[in-house]
């Protein structure tokens, strides 16, 4: 009787928690099981080792081979166990040295003829791999996402004759290399191509330079689609501890390609379709959701009362505190969150409230159940809200053209600049996250003063309240002043007024 063992892993969100793959091959009927609670997924790994085996002119032994996921009480999911209990199997029939696999854990999903195929979560496995002193055996076309793991030994195989010819010794794989890290420039539409709408444009600025969720709403063909999205534009590239983040997440979802690190905060543009599971995560896998897939970037709900209402009441738990935490009864898992939501509606369902020619005949009752369908607290939680006002044709045909994308985004990126030196290294990495008592500090008397009686008596809420201060904070930093001042606050509070008039109706 042989027992062969090697290390794996099962997700729990961005987080890895060790499995240890046991295989035994004793005297009995020929049979090939695998326990652990094994999903659907791992239970059929046993044929597809069968035949990957098959593929190398290797069979298995006609004895009793028994396959243990442990700890046994934890749920296995996926097929990236594949290649652990391949390697296992191998080790116990003495076909690789068992001694060579001590020390490595393994992910990968095999193909019938012996490839082996990438799997989702290499980045955050060799993570773990690397954090309990393992290395890390993982399929060839992910190497390089493994690598980012830094001190780690990677073996990125893309059959398993190849690992087999390392493991005995007869060849020598080379460790794989990240790809190079280069600066991504901004890509996708010109803000210059937005014509009119200066108001809009400044709050989208303001927006941008803080990190500020926004509430874009006016009339079909006002620009709002158009104006949120030309906001990832604007946005400055992400710090190398915000790129690992975001990748962490997008390599759990599969979404990594070529091991390809960007630097560019991620844009998500689900359809007002979307369901809760696919906006917030979960599924029977509890997989991330659009807000995490958005982390460290811009989450755009365009049609925004069109949505599910439970979908949008479940965003406001991880707009506040910047992680979505996924319970079922078998799983309690938690994704980072921290985004920027752009959200854009019409002001009733025909979309023409308040035009006299083209309002529909149930006005204005129709605009006071359509904007209804967003909750108080989740208005509560937009720091600008701004209207938007269609722009005549003749008027639109002559506008000028006004500043392109780049030239915003250094104004941006200077206000960033500025907020990052106030904050120092323990500081939030933005004004939207920014405490009010730093905020406070940083204000001029009358601004202070200003903001207390308009608290009073727009009725704003402690959370209104502070967002109004990191929002003139934002503004402060984009005109270059050390602190908030009157002008600032007065602003900041007409982006404030807007969203209490649509929570009033």
């Amino acid at each position: 009787m042989r027992i062969a063992r090697l290390a794996s892993f099962v997700f729990s969100g961005i987080e890895t928690l060790p499995v240890e793959v046991q295989v035994q091959i004793a005297n009995g009927l020929p049979a090939f099981t695998v326990v652990g609670l094994p999903d659907k997924a791992v239970a059929e790994s046993r044929e597809r080792v069968r035949a990957a085996l098959n593929g190398l002119g290797l069979s298995l032994p006609p004895k009793r081979v028994l396959v243990n996921l442990a700890p046994a009480d934890r749920a296995k999911e996926g097929s990236h166990f594949d290649l652990p209990i391949a390697l296992a199997v191998l080790a116990a029939m003495e076909v690789v040295p068992a001694e060579e696999l001590t020390g490595f854990a393994a992910l990968g999903e095999l193909a019938l003829d012996g490839a082996i195929g990438p799997v989702a979560g290499i980045l955050p496995a060799a993570l773990g791999a690397a954090a309990r002193g393992l290395g890390l055996i993982c399929p060839g076309a992910q190497g390089g996402e493994a690598a980012w793991a830094g001190s780690v030994e990677i073996l990125a195989a893309t059959d398993l004759r190849q690992l087999i010819a390392h493991l005995t010794g007869r060849q020598v794989m080379g460790a794989p290399l990240p790809p190079r890290l280069q600066p991504e420039a901004a890509t996708g539409p010109c803000l210059a191509e937005v014509k009119g709408q200066e108001s809009a444009k400044r709050a989208l600025e303001i927006a941008a330079a803080g990190g500020h969720n926004l509430l874009l709403s006016g009339p079909p063909g006002a620009g709002k689609s158009m104006l949120a999205a030309r906001l990832p534009g604007l946005l400055p590239d992400l710090t190398p501890a915000e790129a690992l983040e975001v990748s962490l997440v997008r390599s759990v979802a599969g979404l990594i390609e070529g091991g390809r690190i960007s630097t560019r905060p991620p844009f998500r543009n689900p359809h007002h379709s979307a369901s809760q599971a696919a906006l917030i995560g979960g599924g029977p896998r509890a997989r991330p959701g659009e807000v995490s897939l958005a982390h460290r970037g811009v989450l755009f709900l365009d049609e925004l009362p069109e949505f599910q209402r439970p979908a949008l009441e479940a965003l406001r738990q991880p707009l506040e505190s910047g992680e979505c935490v996924i319970s079922r009864a078998s799983a309690h898992v938690t994704y980072p969150a921290r985004v920027q939501l752009v959200a854009a509606m019409n002001p009733c369902r025909c979309g023409h409230l308040g035009n006299a020619a083209r309002e529909c005949g149930s006005a204005p009752r129709c605009g006071e159940s359509y904007q209804a369908r967003i909750s108080g607290p989740l208005l509560d939680r937009m720091d600008l809200c701004i209207g938007m006002a269609p722009i005549a044709p003749g008027e639109m045909a002559r506008a000028p053209r006004g500043e392109p994308s780049a030239v915003v985004a250094r104004r941006v990126a200077t206000a960033r600049a500025r907020q990052a030196e106030r904050a120092g290294a323990q500081a939030p990495r933005s004004n939207a996250e920014a405490p009010l008592d730093l905020l406070t500090a940083t204000a001029a008397p009358e601004a202070l003063a200003l903001a207390e009686r308009a608290a009073e008596q727009l009725g704003l809420s402690n959370r209104g309240f502070t967002r109004c201060f990191r929002v003139a904070r934002s503004i402060a930093d984009l005109a270059g002043e050390v602190q908030i001042l009157r002008v600032h606050m007065a602003e900041a509070l007409t982006y404030r007024q807007r969203g209490t008039q649509l929570n009033n109706g």
